[in-house]
């Protein structure tokens, strides 16, 4: 498929590439669709295979953002930011400047924030040539590490779904697999450990692996491992398309609910998982905090607001269930129905269709 027809499969409004051999950046943004707002998103540094696998990155990862945004209620549309890593060692500085000029140069048509591979330091340094970038420190304003939000709200949502298969929102002895134990991960595990879960956790990289086991008391098993684990639920926090045909005859659960961006390999997975009787909490809603945490920002940073709205993704999980009962559809179709019912109606409202 051409470029312009992968561009236009999805109903994207804008791609846009950064070359600047000085800073040795390649980098693309991508904005899908600015109904409700300017286009938000995260900026993630990553080895790519290849330039095409960046560009299908990032125009999976805006249009998620799209629908995000409209389902959990913020003005704002759907965007993300690639970096494709260099190889080598990277100059942070002369990388951000540049790619905050990158930013800067779309006049507010795109917010970045951090994402996987980046920081808030890195976010920091891009601000010093753009103010079009979220989740800088609470020393600048912002509310740095949107982590621990994020996984207040995956947690909330994990809650919906107890009480759907379970009867009650007692977490209690649930026993939950936590794939990656990253910045959300990290902080998921140690909120669901305060709730009295057995946690079992994973991650490819050994010393955040030991620093789960020794400061939260969480059982570690090998990243192969943690598919077949007997758990109530299993929690991807990693990367997206961990769950895919191979993948999806391990899983050994009744829910699947996590923070991880595009969990789902194919979309149409959503049908196999409901037909196995699991639960699957769509992640572009669950995994919404940090979006709501960055978007508090631009409205004047307020943690515990921030959490509090994290929360009601308990309601929006409990909603989706019951229109997936209603309708006879997949959770995934669910959400969408939610996504596009408020972007339908802000259209027709603005005068747009």
């Amino acid at each position: 498929m051409g470029l312009f027809k992968q561009i236009a499969a999805d109903s994207h409004e804008q791609v846009v590439f950064w070359l600047d051999r000085v800073a040795n950046l390649k980098a693309i943004i991508a904005i899908h669709d600015t109904t409700l707002g300017p286009a938000i998103g995260g900026v993630r540094l990553l080895h790519y295979d290849s330039e095409a696998e960046a560009i299908s990155d990032a125009l999976l990862l805006s249009k998620a953002m799209t629908y995000k945004a409209s389902a959990v209620g913020v003005n704002f549309g759907g965007g993300q930011g690639v970096i494709m890593a260099p190889d080598g060692e990277i100059d942070g500085d002369a990388l951000w400047w540049s790619f905050g000029r990158f930013i800067n140069s779309l006049g507010g048509r795109f917010i970045g924030g951090e994402d996987i591979g980046t920081s808030v330091e890195d976010i920091e340094k891009a601000r010093r040539e753009t103010k079009y970038v979220v989740g800088i420190s609470h020393a600048l304003g912002g509310g740095g590490d949107p982590g621990p939000i994020t996984a207040h709200g995956v947690y909330s949502g994990i809650r919906a779904c107890v009480e759907k298969v379970f009867g009650d929102t007692s977490m209690s002895d649930i026993k939950v697999a936590v794939q990656g134990l990253g910045r959300v991960g990290y902080a998921l595990a140690r909120e669901l450990k305060a709730a009295g879960c057995k946690v079992y956790g994973c991650d490819i990289d050994a010393e955040l692996s030991e620093s789960a086991r020794s400061t939260l008391g969480i059982e570690i098993v090998s990243p192969e491992r943690i598919f077949e684990i007997e758990a109530d639920i299993f929690s991807p926090c990693a990367l997206g398309g961990i769950i895919n045909e191979e993948t999806i005859s391990k899983v050994n659960c009744k829910i699947i609910a996590g923070a991880a961006n595009n969990q789902l390999s194919d979309n149409s997975l959503s049908e196999t998982i409901q037909k196995r009787g699991i639960i699957y909490a769509p992640d572009f809603i669950i995994g919404a905090g940090g979006l709501i945490n960055v978007c508090n920002e631009i409205e004047g940073y307020n943690q515990a607001r921030a959490l509090a709205q994290a929360g009601k993704i308990y309601d929006k999980i409990k909603s989706i269930i019951e229109i997936s009962e209603e309708k006879d559809i997949t959770t995934y179709e669910a959400a969408m129905v939610m996504a596009r019912q408020r972007l339908d109606r802000v259209k027709r409202l603005r005068g747009l269709v």
